[in-house]
Parts: C-alpha cells; structure tokens; sequence
C-alpha cells in the first residue's frame, strides 16, 4: 500500500439515506434523492447502494492535484495572491449540458481517479508546499461530502484553510450544515436565475441553490463568492441579468462578490458561440446599478472588470492583470488607504501573496 493510502475504501460508509419499500434505498444527500436498488449507482455516479446501503466510492482517490492561484477559483476576496491546493474526484449531481469540466464532472471511467492520498497526507503536503488553503473543485465537492470534510478537519489540524467550488446542490439540514461547518470559503455557481434554465440544462432546480445561499450567508461563517457562466442567448438578458443581481443584494447584500464569466463551446453545446466580451462588461454595469459593490468579467483578459476598487470613493484597490497581481492600495486591517472604507472579504494582515498566475502540478500518491 502506499504511504498515505491509510484508511482509503473503496465502498466508504455514509450516513445520509434511508431504506425504502421493496429492497431500495434512497439517498438523502441532495434534492435529486436518488432511489436505488443493489449495485446501483445514483446520478452523481460515485455515490452507490452495496449491501443495503448507500456507499461512497471514491473515497481518498482524485483526478489530479494542482497548487493554483486562489484567485482561479475564482475567489478575489480570500487570502489574495496566494497559492490553494486545488483537487477533485469523478462525477456530478447535476448534468449541465455546458460542462466546462465535463472530463472529471461526467466521467464514468475509475481509471479518471488516477492520484489517491488520505485526508491527513493531503494537508501534510499542502503545509509542506506553502498552500495557504485547500479547495475541493473540478468537480463538486457535494458528492464526495465524508471525503471533504475529512480532509478539511486535516487541514484545519495545520492551520490550513479549505474552499468548496460548488454548485450548492446539497440537502437542506444535516447535510448541508455538516458540509459547510467545515468550509472557510465556497465560490457558489449560480448558473442563472430561471427554473428553465435549471431544468432544462442542468437537470437539477433553482430554488434550493437559492436557499442554500441565504443559508450561507445567514448561518454561516463562510466566505461566499458567486460565479455565473453567461451562455449566449440562455442567461444573458438583460432582464434575468437585472433580477439576479437585485436578488442577491436584496438577500446576500452588497458586500457578496459576482463573476461573471465567458461560456466556451463545450460537452453538449458546442454550436453555441462563445459568449461576446461585450456581454460580460454589460453584466457587470448591471449589477454595478443594482448595488452589488464588487461585480467581476472572467474568463476574459479585463485589467478593469478583473480588479477590484472602493466601493465608497471609487480607487483601485487591487489591481489584477489575470491571475497577477499588481497595486495594492489596502491598509493591513482591509480598509481602503484613499478613505478609510473596510473592504469586504478575508485579507491576510501582512499583505497579497505573491503565487502569480503558476500553475503547479503535483502528485501526492506515494509521497
């Protein structure tokens, strides 16, 4: 066995589902509640029925590791400049039709899982190489919730914070309470803001993401970030545009950052055009007008919709060229140095890291 793999099953035992009628069972995870039968698989793929109940199998096994800037996440407002030990496994709980990673998300194939390490070796090495954070991204954490929150304890055992990049496509109760307990940080995909959308291009529904928001924000210590991939002619109105962003400062306030950022022809849309950069500064104004104080373009080189400024008298706080970062105009409590206003956000009191825009493959198996 190699050093690390400790305490790795293939068929990890889990705690939210219940029997039903008949020999089924069903998952209680997320709202798609999957209802099983033996040796079935629910939608997500990893999670499975053996032996009358449900089991995860993906357990300490990855698609990769790779040291990013957090920024990639993309998070502006957490430990800025800083390198994060980014990681997923297989699968999903949605089935967007635009999959951006769709090699992971939709993989049906174990040998995708080609690195392994246990939670404790995870946070190990990411002390080791200087990562100031862990996330769990690529695909969605939700799925592989008892490996997530395994290795966020570990990594909160060195001081060593942790990032879910998800679409918040989990259970309201235990298990989203549980999953986020141990969270520093989510970046949410809110993927638009019609059930339409939801149902038709993500087979999953809009009003839970939405609650799970409000919960975040509201009973939560996490540092929440929204990204919105705009899609040509499928979420970029002008009206959705204008009713998402009055929604989230009516309910997450001001102080919540939005990237919005440009759709790639990929997975199942590939006749779809790129989106325009165009649309992208056009869904930043909108959200400017409706009050959200830190609006930004992705996806897209923007030195101006990449950067973020006061939101009281307008100066440049931080000034970003991609994944780069450039002047820095913030006190060490995270107040602006022009007028005094707090930044919102999780600064680091001595300053920005300095990681750039490298990106770091590592392998952690055998280490």
């Amino acid at each position: 066995m190699l050093q690390g793999m400790e305490n790795i099953q293939t068929a990890y035992p889990t705690r939210f589902w219940h029997a039903l009628e008949g020999g089924r069972v069903q998952c209680d995870l997320c709202p798609r509640a999957c209802r099983l039968k033996e040796g079935q698989q629910g939608l997500c793929f990893v999670r499975a029925c053996r032996g009358g109940r449900i089991v995860l199998t993906t357990y300490g096994r990855s698609s990769g590791f790779c040291i990013d800037p957090v920024e990639k996440k993309p998070l502006n407002h957490f430990l800025p400049g800083t390198p994060i030990l980014s990681f997923g496994t297989a699968g999903c709980n949605l089935s967007c039709r635009f999959c951006q990673n769709w090699d992971m998300s939709k993989s049906r194939q174990m040998d995708t899982l080609a690195d392994a390490a246990s939670p404790r070796l995870i946070a190990r090495r990411s002390a080791e190489l200087g990562c100031r954070s862990v996330a769990f991204t690529y695909n969605d954490p939700v799925i592989f919730h008892e490996y997530a929150i395994d290795t966020a304890q570990a990594c909160h055992e060195q001081g060593i914070r942790t990032v879910a990049v998800t679409a918040a496509y989990i259970s309201a109760g235990q298990p989203r309470a549980e999953f986020f307990a141990h969270m520093d940080a989510a970046n949410v995909d809110l993927k638009a803001f019609s059930e339409r959308f939801y149902h038709k291009l993500t087979g999953g529904h809009l009003q839970p993401v939405l609650d799970n928001l409000i919960y975040l924000k509201h009973e939560t210590g996490v540092w929440i970030e929204l990204t919105t991939l705009l899609i040509p002619g499928q979420n970029d109105s002008d009206d959705e545009l204008d009713r998402m962003t009055a929604w989230v400062v009516e309910h997450l306030g001001p102080d919540v950052p939005m990237h919005f950022t440009a759709f790639h022809p990929d997975w199942k849309m590939r006749d779809t055009p790129p989106t325009p950069p165009a649309t992208l500064g056009r869904a930043r104004r909108i959200a400017l007008d409706n009050g959200v104080r830190h609006p930004y373009t992705g996806n897209v080189h923007d030195r101006v919709g990449g950067s973020t400024f006061c939101h009281r008298c307008g100066e440049l706080l931080i000034e970003r060229d991609w994944y780069r970062l450039g002047r820095w105009n913030l006190t060490a409590d995270g107040t602006c140095r022009f007028c005094g206003s707090r930044c919102a956000g999780v600064f680091d009191s001595a300053g920005p890291g300095d990681w750039g825009p490298r990106r770091q493959p590592v392998r952690l198996a055998g280490a």
